[in-house]
């Protein structure tokens, strides 16, 4: 077996099912001290709602976490400062001021809570039916003022602002850059819709969980490829399952 390089998000992929999850962490982590696998962490979470999340769940120390959907990297346990590198990329083009200006002419939209509001993401709650008039309105808007930003709206109801150069996938090349793993010996793991740019990056692995949300699950269908497996199983039994059928375990 080689080494690889595993990213997966948190909520609703590798959490939701205990007893999955220990299984999964022992396969990974055996993985990781026999082949030196590599293990990140790739959530929508701020490192305030990671932090909370890791004191109650059993999660193992990543190699690389990637927070606040892939707009800061964490090494290690050193969750201090983000790495300055991939920060310093994220910065042209973004007015994060100007941004939540433009924001508040939409009542629709709804500030997440303070932890969830960071440098280089202005995150809101929008219901879904809102969205169809909200989005091409507030997109416009922003094109207008030359912001290079992306928008993702998530879950039906979460949605993130972010600079054009930030998703979790962008994050993961970054990695793989640092780290030489090629692609193919890069499996990918989620269950919605902020998870999109993990698969849509290239040729990684990917591995959607059976529980996933049906947006991610319309996507994968409409860009069905050899290399994107739909499990059957929940969570990290799901995982585990796209695990098996890559043969990374």
């Amino acid at each position: 077996m080689r080494s690889f390089l595993f990213v997966s998000d948190l909520d609703y992929t590798l959490i939701g099912n205990d007893e999955a999850l220990k299984r999964l962490n022992e396969e990974l982590e055996h993985h990781r001290q026999v082949n030196g696998t590599k293990i990140v962490y790739a959530t929508g979470r701020s490192l305030t709602l990671y932090r909370d999340l890791a004191a109650e769940k059993f999660l193992l120390e990543p190699d690389a976490l990637i927070a606040s959907v892939g707009t800061e990297i964490y090494f290690n346990s050193n969750y201090e400062t983000p790495d300055l590198e991939w920060s310093t990329q994220l910065l042209t083009g973004w007015n994060r001021n100007l941004v939540v200006q433009i924001a508040a002419k939409f009542p629709e939209l709804i500030p997440q809570q303070a932890s969830e509001q960071r440098p280089f993401k202005v995150s809101y709650l929008l219901k879904e039916e809102a969205a169809k008039e909200v989005l091409p309105e507030l997109r416009y808007l922003l094109e207008k003022e030359n912001i290079n930003f992306n928008l993702i709206f998530s879950g039906s109801k979460d949605l993130d602002i972010l600079p054009l150069s930030a998703d979790k996938g962008l994050a993961v090349k970054y990695l793989q850059d640092k780290w030489k793993i090629n692609p193919t010996q890069t499996v990918v793991c989620g269950d919605s819709g902020n998870d999109i740019a993990l698969f849509n990056v290239g040729e990684e692995r990917g591995i959607i969980v059976g529980n996933a949300r049906s947006e991610l699950i319309q996507w994968y269908r409409e860009n069905k490829t050899s290399y994107r497996y739909l499990a059957r199983s929940f969570y990290a039994d799901g995982v585990l399952e796209g695990l098996h059928y890559f043969n990374f375990i």
